[in-house]
């Protein structure tokens, strides 16, 4: 099966820089993800943290960071999967300016071969989500991620872990 799309992931850039300083989240948003230039600092100087530019017909629209070892650790007791071979997804937005296209979806359902691609090493993808943003929750399980019901208390409320065994 063939999967035509318009969506591309790729490593960060410094060339993105500037695209990623301008992107922008409705205020009901910024409750449930940070700003690329609020997580980006810190992805840079974290050698286990992967910083992935969304990118749409050539135009930066989204962001994420990938993240690996020990940073992860607080992600143990939701997964039997070795944590070595689990990579967390974090952060995960589109600029206000492109939602409602599918880039998300679209970049969630790239990123299992990208990281098969990449990362061979890594078989599980983990996330959380919040459990009032419904919205991402679709995105998700659209992609293929699955719910196995573990629900940890995060800083804004009950959050939803959801993996992706590759």
């Amino acid at each position: 099966m063939t999967i035509s799309t318009t969506v591309e992931l790729t490593l960060y850039r410094p060339e993105y820089l500037a695209d990623l300083t301008q992107f922008h989240l409705p205020e009901e948003q910024l409750q449930f993800t940070a700003l690329p230039v609020d997580s980006l600092e810190e992805a840079l100087t974290d050698p286990q943290r992967y910083p992935i530019v969304i990118m749409a017909e050539r135009k930066v629209v989204g962001f994420f960071v990938l993240h690996t070892g020990q940073g992860i650790l607080d992600y143990d007791d939701y997964t039997d999967t070795p944590l070595a071979e689990v990579m967390l997804i974090r952060a995960l937005l589109i600029d206000s300016r492109y939602q409602g296209k599918g880039y998300a979806r679209q970049a969630m359902e790239l990123l299992p071969a990208w990281v098969r691609y990449h990362f061979p090493f890594i078989h599980e993808l983990l996330l959380a989500v919040n459990e009032r943003n419904l919205a991402a929750q679709h995105t998700y399980t659209v992609a293929g991620f699955k719910d196995l019901g573990h629900r940890p208390i995060g800083l804004a409320g009950s959050q939803r872990i959801m993996h992706y065994f590759l």
